[in-house]
């Protein structure tokens, strides 16, 4: 087993298929990690433990679709993988359209399980690398003084500096001076990097899905522990 992402969390209110996934995934080399439910799930839950969740359907109480959403507004970086005998084509587009790796049925064929963790881990580094980005983007963006800020938010709405200067009520000059700050501050070398970098942070255009706006529901409100 090569894969970086050791950990997977087994979400099942079936204790043959936990026994079973847990013994064909310790087999590989990977640390399983099972709960019988998903509030279960929910109140142990630690955002910061990389891994993968495969998760059951249709469990009594919270369904595996509210958990997926549940991770959705927590903006959890967790990748889901559906395995379920109860599924049907509606619940499986509606998984995949919330971003679910795969949807799998039982029996699950080997193969393309640990295919399916493959692709977890693989999203799994590439969420927690864009999340490392935004944050870098924020810490740059602190940096700005407010007069810079201004600048740099009508830049990226297009702005020549003659314009900016007329809204803000100064000089072309010293608007070049600002701008040139701002460029320097956020470390790029040119406008379209400064426009990549302002709309990652929601500056000039709608935020990135999961870095804005979802507010963390409080799970013990809806599903009592």
């Amino acid at each position: 087993m090569n894969d970086p992402l050791q950990r997977v969390f087994l979400v099942d209110d079936d204790p043959g298929v936990i026994k079973g996934l847990t013994r064909l995934l310790r087999a590989a080399g990977y640390d399983a990690v099972s709960f019988n439910s998903a509030q279960e799930f929910i109140s142990r839950y630690n955002p910061d433990t990389p891994g993968c969740l495969i998760l059951d359907i249709s469990m009594p109480g919270i369904t595996g679709l509210e958990l997926q959403d549940w991770l959705m507004q927590t903006d959890s970086p967790l990748p889901v993988i559906f395995l379920t005998g109860h599924g049907d084509i509606p619940a499986s587009v509606q998984a995949m359209k919330r971003g679910a790796v795969d949807f799998l049925t039982k029996p699950v064929d080997e193969t393309d399980l640990f295919e399916a963790i493959l692709e977890a881990s693989r999203r799994y580094r590439q969420q927690i690398a864009a999340r490392d980005q935004l944050k870098t983007i924020k810490a740059r963006l602190a940096m700005l003084t407010p007069r810079e800020r201004q600048v740099l938010e009508h830049v990226v709405d297009g702005k020549l500096n003659k314009q900016i200067a007329d809204v803000l009520g100064t000089v072309e000059k010293t608007i070049k001076v600002h701008r040139a700050r701002v460029m320097r501050k956020m470390g790029v070398q040119s406008l379209a990097e400064l426009v990549r970098l302002a709309e990652r942070a929601g500056i000039g255009a709608a935020p990135p899905p999961g870095t804005a706006s979802l507010q963390p529901p409080n799970p013990a409100g809806r599903w009592p522990e």
